[in-house]
């Protein structure tokens, strides 16, 4: 009889990966990370644990967006006064002193809303500009889920021929 595997804590060996968001598209990208911070690009996927990875995201203020959304997506919020409706367009935020705050909008929306997403956003980092301050944990570039899949199985198969 076949068991489920469900990963453990000490089997959990998150790495950190650096994404340049320059000129990719805002949602597509968001989607992207979302994967990577819930660990669906990894065989050893749980659903309840946070098995994903860390992500940093460099440029953030140099994202694109598709069919004129800089304008037309209206992000909206209350300061639960009377009358406190505001209303800021993308254009404003990523021209705003806070760019990176769209792509972690985007990205919030795409991940669980309990306590296991909030553990996943912070995980997140995002920089407007090119540069960040966790070069000590060894940031890879993001190449895909293909890649990460062919490494598994090539650490895999080599752990497998020592024994």
């Amino acid at each position: 009889m076949r068991k489920t595997y469900s990963a453990r804590a000490a089997d959990l060996r998150p790495k950190w990966y650096v994404i340049d968001a320059e000129g990719q598209v805002l949602g597509r990208l968001a989607s992207q990370i979302a994967t990577i911070l819930r660990g669906k690009h990894k065989p050893t996927f749980t659903p309840h644990m946070p098995c994903g990875d860390y992500v940093i995201v460099v440029n953030a203020d140099k994202i694109a967006v598709t069919r004129g959304r800089l304008d037309k997506k209206v992000y909206f919020r209350h300061t639960q006064y009377p009358g406190g409706v505001k209303l800021q367009t993308l254009r404003q935020v990523l021209e705003g002193p806070h760019p990176e705050r769209a792509l972690i909008h985007a990205v919030r929306g795409m991940v669980m809303h309990n306590s296991l997403g909030n553990q996943l956003m912070r995980r997140l980092k995002v920089y407007a500009g090119p540069t960040h301050p966790h070069q000590a944990q060894k940031p890879v570039p993001w190449r895909g889920p293909q890649a990460l899949l062919d490494e598994y199985l090539s650490e895999q198969s080599s752990a497998s021929g020592e024994k």
